[in-house]
């Protein structure tokens, strides 16, 4: 029977080679999954299907895992590499009986016994044939498994390419006997569990049924929530109810997504050629977070920073690719342009209005809608920026979604609400010079085909693209631990706690997408260069710096999620001089290459150094200090950064607490001292001036907020009792005078977004008095420290300013 099995495989390997793709999920299980190759692994599938088997040890074999077909060995002692959980269909029977399972699986328990460093990992693998979860209106779910050898045949053509196979967390068996010891019953409870496993696996795999657009519709339309709000509709604007009604739906149609399972098969093949053209890969990174969080039943709501159109297209992209539901996206409603709209709507996206603001009859019909999806067990994503970034920093969040995503689990969410913050980052963003037009003044062009056809046509070779899965949220967790009375007066619409809760969960989301940034080599290589007087520096210069930048972000890490280069800093230079569009120039003089970046291509470099501009602030803060000092007790340090550190808490969304303040300034000021910057004895330190240039480019990246803060300050000390929209206004205009006398190309200088954060920062750390007048006394403090950052020239400037506008 061994014999016939073996060559009936031998056989399906041919035309499954030609049909089936390799896409095993994660795409580096031994890493990802933690597989320890020096102990036995054994799989364990669903069901019996050698056509299923062929492909998964096709897998095994193109990622490094063992040989399914062979045995582990123990002593003389030989049993299978692998189980079926069930019989299923099949024609060759070959291990499929349960009880056949069940017994090896004791065998394996049993040999933990007897060797006592043995620790097998038992490995739950399963295929998944398409991804369609079907429709309610269909009687049955489609047929995802038990398929028979025609059905097989039929599904290898016609899914081939969409054929995943997934590897799930391995379960150490040396742990469940060191944990509740041997007993008889073990190896039966281990395959009940592999089956609820698996249960769960293909849930978050292909999700909920989707709906019927129609029977949705006239269930929202008689929810008593919009009853109410067509009713008053009626009254206000004077129409019947059946008119008012009419507009209901017309609402709903504009909104609703038309989620089509062929259509988003479709969108994943063109996709991938895409990004072959785009990128020379996408880095993804922490994708086991959400795998872990669906197959726990949660409801996942995806937050992604918003860089680029590109973004949701990607991010649907890739969790299709690690074996996941691709969400529901909220679009801006000026997608929704023929054809894009209704080929975006197929792909799961729906469409709100900029604002609706006093239209209660939209508002009411959106978060109705929003709160359905989420009773239906749907994934949703939104953008919590509102907008995509034109300066490359995180927007304060706009908290509108947030809110009704709060509302809905107050209102009775049964399934538990996971927020999951996603970190994209490019080499390139195709926007970046349109974002550059419109920050000097030029009107956004409207969204609309021949835009997209003329954006395609450009598109090529624009390096790598990250998505980094940031530490998620769980909503009910973070709302029993900072506001407990959450669950109290429930049937209040709006209760004391909730906007607070709204701020503060929206604000932790920010914090934990740049807890997860990636630092690549166009990002790292243009602040390096920008922090140059000229954005220009020798060549040897150039690779120190990136060397520098690289070893702290190593050795003392911003945050365990962050990506930082594997790359060596000479491997990041030529990466990014073999980009395109870059504007880095590299000329020879006698006395080597110099790396120079064009002038009109230092705007567009700031939108990437302010992608990772979080990561270098307290490290260039502190270089700022000890520069401009020139030997400084560290416990003046301490106290300096200390009054800074709100200010920056607040602008770039920081993640150290005042607690952990301390314990991260040591941290980068012994990497300075490692790295000979500075020089440390007991309680001083001082700069090393056989390394002052690099120190200097370390105090650069802080220079410009410094600067900033400075004017705001210097603005309150001439007239302590200005009203915040005047300071607002006069922090602008010097800002900008500031910007051309001393050649700042940063767009995020003069921005009046960062200095109403700058000034409501002030006010919470109590710099105003009851009477909203400044405080003298903390003014002169803080300005002391400035007053050595900052360069005379610069101060001298900002004062002639400040009088002129007294």
């Amino acid at each position: 029977m061994s014999k016939i099995l073996n060559l009936y495989r031998k056989c399906l390997e041919f035309p499954l080679s030609f049909l089936v793709k390799n896409n095993p999920i994660p795409q580096k299980p031994i890493e990802e999954l933690e597989l320890d190759l020096e102990q036995p692994i054994i799989y364990i599938l669903p069901y019996t299907s050698q056509t299923d088997f062929v492909i998964f040890r096709r897998n095994c074999l193109s990622v490094g895992l063992p040989d399914p077909i062979e045995k582990n060995s123990f002593n003389g002692i030989d049993l299978p590499r692998y189980v079926f959980l069930d019989e299923g269909r099949h024609f060759f029977k070959s291990k499929g009986a349960k009880a056949e399972t069940v017994d090896t699986i004791k065998k394996y328990l049993t040999l933990h016994r007897t060797f006592l460093g043995l620790n097998v990992q038992l490995v739950p693998v399963s295929v998944l044939w398409g991804r369609s979860p079907g429709h309610e209106d269909q009687s049955e779910l489609p047929k995802l498994r038990l398929l028979n050898g025609i059905q097989k045949t039929a599904a290898a053509i016609w899914f081939g390419r969409d054929t995943f196979v997934r590897f799930s967390q391995a379960l150490s068996l040396r742990y469940m006997i060191d944990e509740y010891g041997f007993n008889e019953g073990m190896a039966v409870k281990l395959a009940r569990v592999a089956r609820i496993h698996f249960a769960k696996q293909r849930i978050s795999a292909t999700g909920p049924r989707l709906p019927n657009r129609e029977a949705m519709f006239n269930k929202l339309l008689q929810s008593p929530a919009i009853l109410s709000a067509i009713s008053d509709e009626a009254k206000t604007k004077k129409i019947s109810e059946e008119k008012a009604r009419k507009e209901a739906y017309k609402i709903l149609d504009e909104i609703a997504a038309n989620v089509n399972y062929e259509g988003l098969r479709l969108a994943n093949r063109f996709l991938r050629l895409l990004w072959n053209k785009l990128y020379q890969g996408i880095e993804v990174e922490n994708a086991d977070r959400v795998r872990k969080l669906a197959l726990e039943g949660n409801e996942i709501v995806y937050i992604p920073c918003h860089r680029s159109h590109i973004d949701y297209l990607l991010l649907s992209y890739l969790l299709y690719h690690q074996g996941l539901v691709t969400p529901h996206i909220a679009a801006g409603i000026n997608l929704n342009f023929w054809p894009i709209g209704a080929l975006f709507r197929r792909g799961g996206a729906f469409f709100i209005r900029r604002s609706f603001k006093g239209n209660r009859l939209y508002s009411t019909i959106f978060r109705e809608y929003l709160s359905e999806l989420f009773h239906r067990g749907y994934s949703v994503e939104f953008f919590i920026e509102g907008g995509r970034s034109r300066t490359g920093r995180l927007l304060t969040p706009k908290t509108g979604m947030m809110s009704m995503t709060l509302q809905t689990l107050v209102q009775g969410q049964t399934r538990p609400i996971a927020i999951v913050p996603v970190y994209i980052g490019y080499e390139h963003v195709i926007e970046v010079d349109t974002y550059a037009k419109e920050l000097r003044g030029a009107e956004k062009e409207k969204e609309n085909a021949g835009l997209v056809l003329r954006v395609i046509r450009k598109l090529r070779n624009l390096g790598k693209g990250y998505v980094n899965f940031g530490e998620p949220i769980k909503l009910n967790n973070y709302l029993n631990e900072n506001f407990p009375s959450w669950k109290d007066n429930c049937d209040v619409e709006r209760p004391a706690w909730f906007s607070q809760a709204v701020d503060s969960v929206s604000n932790q989301v920010m914090v934990n997408m740049n807890k997860a940034a990636a630092i690549n080599s166009m990002n790292l290589t243009g602040t390096v260069l920008l922090s140059a007087r000229q954005r220009a520096l020798s060549k040897e210069q150039l690779i120190e710096q990136l060397d520098s930048y690289i070893r702290l972000f190593k050795n003392a890490p911003y945050s365990q999620d962050i990506i930082v280069p594997e790359e060596s800093p000479e491997e990041i230079l030529t990466h990014v001089l073999s980009l395109e569009r870059v504007g880095i120039i590299v000329e020879k003089d006698n006395f080597g290459e110099i790396i120079r970046l064009e002038r009109n291509s230092a705007v567009l470099m700031t939108y990437y150094r302010n992608n990772i501009q979080h990561l270098f602030v307290l490290p260039s803060l502190i270089a700022s200090i000890v520069l401009h000092y020139e030997a400084i007790q560290k416990d003046l340090i301490l106290e300096a950064v200390h009054k800074i550190y709100p200010f920056l808490k607040s602008e770039l969304f920081l993640h150290f607490s005042e607690n952990e303040l301390n314990t991260r300034i040591e941290q980068i000021i012994n990497e300075f001292q490692e790295q000979q910057l500075i020089k440390c004895s007991a309680n001083f330190v001082s700069i090393n001036r056989l390394k002052v240039r690099v120190l200097q480019l370390w105090s650069a990246n802080v220079r410009e907020i410094l600067q900033r803060y400075y004017i705001t300050i210097s603005i309150l000390r001439n007239s302590p009792s200005i009203s915040r929209v005047a300071l607002e206004k006069e922090s602008q205009s010097v800002a900008q005078r500031l910007s051309v006398l001393h050649g700042i190309n940063a767009p995020e200088f003069f921005d009046k977004a960062v200095f109403s954060t700058f000034i409501a920062s002030l006010k919470d750390n109590g710099y105003f008095d009851e009477n909203a007048v400044a405080i003298g006394e903390k003014l002169d403090f803080i300005t002391e420290y400035l007053d050595r950052m900052i360069s005379d020239e610069v101060i001298l400037t900002i004062k002639s300013a400040v009088d002129k506008t007294d």
